[in-house]
């Protein structure tokens, strides 16, 4: 495509660092649409008969469909896909086909390309992230009532239910789909049409342009239009921050199914064993969510790294923005499904829950509410209770197991009456503010996030490119 200005071939050694068509070629569909679309606007301004245009069109339709079946494919001569997909059109229309380059470029080409690109695969990636999300909802709905030990640096803190915890892993979900869809409006900006940097002399129509393929306008800045990989790096940051939240709900799945927690029981289809261990069964899964975060995470840093020195306009360092955008759709198509299995299919030992929810004084707050609510003050309440758990510790005894006398002892404001409060029932029932953990406000929270996720399954599905 570039050849005229040289005497001879690219040496062996460029060539091959050059060629991109092995990991590009995904980019065929969108770039075909892209193609449409410049054939139009080029008979609209007179460079191409209706007779042409309709010749390119059903050429273009033609190699679609041998791309689509496997009949077209690039071949070792071909640098890119921009290179493979001329050459298919060069074989359909003979010179004809040539027109078509006029008033584009590669870099406004797979620019357009790779904005459709992700903008398409971002909805597949919120149709996994909200089937993960039904999963934990799912859960969340049959386990409402069900008593958990709530942790602050992983040691008993107060009691929650375990829906509500369930829940606490929809919420990053349902940012992560706010994130793709604000990420999104961004991305709808249509470079096609600013040429390699400086637009075009011919009397073309970028509007028109990024009608037809989904964009909500053409791109104000023609350098800008070609040197942007703001949507590439902020669409990494947002399958960077999913691994994270991904990673989080692993490193708790393997916590909660391992022997010394047993709240937890995964169906053997998502789980493995071991080679040499019968007895193992291992949240392979749940780790693996945990080891791809590193991979997600990776691929962001590559693409700001690559980014942070470039002069405007294109340079070909370019080329390294696409490998890592589709490893995190290829990493996430592949976690999120596996997830959303893992934990439709978990059973939840209420039994276990239950007998670690009142362990390690995580009754103690409700103390020190009883007595804020006696009109003690705050600092006082917190240091009579931190006395009560003292005194526990010594003896190798729960708060329950005090006597009336040892209550006394410790503080006149206390009295039997505050045996009331330390059960994990009342503390749950006491809990009846709007986002809090009682059975409550957990079905409340449940009802909100099923009815926001039905608006996403509908975001989820909608077409961005035109076919």
């Amino acid at each position: 495509m570039w050849g005229g200005r040289f005497s001879g071939g690219p040496a062996d050694a460029l060539a091959r660092l050059s060629v991109s068509v092995q990991f590009d070629w995904r980019l065929a569909p969108y770039d075909i649409a892209g193609s449409r679309a410049h054939a139009r606007v080029l008979a609209a301004a007179g460079l191409l008969d209706p007779d042409e245009l309709g010749q390119m069109l059903a050429a273009l339709d033609d190699l679609e469909a041998a791309c689509a079946s496997g009949e077209f494919r690039p071949t070792i001569d071909d640098e890119d896909v921009h290179t493979a997909l001329e050459r298919g059109l060069l074989e359909r229309l003979g010179t004809l086909g040539g027109k078509l380059r006029a008033g584009r470029s590669r870099n406004d080409q797979v620019a357009t390309d790779l904005r459709l690109y992700l903008r398409d695969h971002a909805r597949g990636l919120a149709v996994a992230l909200v089937e993960l999300a039904d999963a934990l909802t799912e859960q969340a709905a049959l386990n409402v009532n069900t008593a958990a030990p709530g942790m602050t640096h992983l040691q008993h803190a107060q009691p929650v239910t375990f829906g509500h915890w369930l829940l606490a892993h929809v919420q990053p979900l349902l940012r992560d789909l706010e994130r793709l869809r604000d990420w999104d409006s961004r991305a709808a900006i249509s470079p096609l049409g600013s040429g390699a940097l400086a637009g075009s002399s011919l009397p073309l129509d970028p509007a028109a342009v990024a009608k037809e393929l989904g964009f909500t306008a053409p791109a104000p800045n023609s350098m800008d239009a070609v040197a942007d990989r703001d949507f590439v790096a902020e669409f990494l940051f947002v399958t960077a921050l999913i691994g994270v939240h991904l990673s989080r709900l692993g490193e708790e799945v393997v916590l909660w199914t391992s022997t010394e927690f047993g709240w937890v029981e995964l169906d053997d289809a998502f789980a493995t064993g071991s080679s040499i261990m019968p007895q193992k069964k291992n949240a392979d899964i749940a780790e693996l969510a945990r080891g791809k975060s590193g991979r997600l995470i990776g691929g962001l840093v590559t693409v700001l790294t690559m980014l942070k020195g470039l002069p405007l306009t294109y340079d070909r360092d370019m080329q390294e923005d696409k490998e890592p955008a589709f490893d995190a759709i290829e990493t996430l198509g592949l976690l999120l499904p596996a997830l959303a299995g893992m934990i439709s299919t978990m059973t939840v030992r209420v039994d276990r829950l239950a007998a670690a929810t009142p362990v390690g004084f995580s009754l103690a707050t409700e103390v020190a509410d009883w007595l804020v609510r006696r009109g003690v003050p705050f600092r006082e309440a917190h240091e009579i209770t931190g006395q009560l758990v003292a005194l526990c510790s010594v003896r190798g005894c729960e708060l329950e197991d005090l006597t009336d006398d040892d209550l006394k002892t410790v503080s006149g404001h206390l009295d039997p009456s505050v045996r009331n409060v330390l059960t994990v029932e009342s503390a749950l029932a006491s809990r009846t503010t709007p986002g809090s953990t009682g059975p409550g406000p957990v079905a409340d929270q449940l009802a909100t996030v099923q009815h926001k996720l039905d608006s996403w399954r509908q975001w989820a599905v909608e077409k961005v490119v035109p076919r």
